[in-house]
C-alpha cells in the first residue's frame, strides 16, 4: 500500500462524510432538535468524532483493498449508502424510510466485510467498528421513528 494510496482513499471515504454533512448539519439544531429520542441517544457531540474516525478507518480498509485486489462492489455500494441516509433521515426529514435505507446499508456493509476477508482478514478489524457503530444507529433510528 502506498501513501499515495492511502491519502486517496482517506480523502474518497471522508469525502463521502463531509457529504452526507451538508444535509444532516443544517437539520441538527432544528428539525432533529425537536424530535422525541430514546434515552440512550448519545450527545449530538459524539457523531462528528465517531464518524470521522469510522470514514478514516474505512479509507485504511479501502487502500488495503486495493492493495490486495479485493472486489471493492459491496464497499462502494455502502460508502453510497451511508451518504443516501443522511439524505434520507436529515435532508428528507424521513425516518422511517431511512429504517429501511439502512438495514440495506448494514447488508453492504457485512458483503463488504466478506469481500474483504477473503483476501484481507486484518481488513474485517478496520470495518467492525463501523457495522457496530450503523447497527446502533439503525437501532436508534427505529427508535426515533416509533417515538415520532
Amino acid at each position: 500500500m502506498t501513501i499515495r494510496r492511502l491519502a486517496a482513499a482517506i480523502v474518497i471515504c471522508e469525502g463521502a462524510g463531509i457529504l452526507g454533512s451538508v444535509f444532516t448539519t443544517p437539520n441538527i439544531g432544528t428539525w432533529y432538535a425537536g424530535l422525541v429520542k430514546p434515552p440512550f441517544n448519545p450527545p449530538n457531540w459524539v457523531f462528528a468524532p465517531v464518524w470521522t474516525t469510522l470514514f478514516l478507518l474505512m479509507g485504511i480498509a479501502l487502500a488495503r483493498g486495493w492493495s490486495k485486489k479485493v472486489n471493492l462492489k459491496w464497499f462502494w455500494v455502502q460508502l453510497g449508502l451511508n451518504v443516501v441516509w443522511s439524505v434520507i433521515f436529515f435532508g428528507l426529514k424521513q425516518p422511517k424510510a431511512a429504517v429501511g435505507e439502512i438495514l440495506f446499508l448494514t447488508a453492504a456493509i457485512v458483503l463488504a466485510m466478506r469481500d474483504f476477508y477473503r483476501k484481507d482478514k486484518a481488513v474485517v478489524w478496520l470495518m467492525g467498528p463501523y457495522l457496530a457503530w450503523v447497527s446502533f444507529a439503525a437501532v436508534l433510528n427505529v427508535s426515533i421513528w416509533i417515538l415520532n
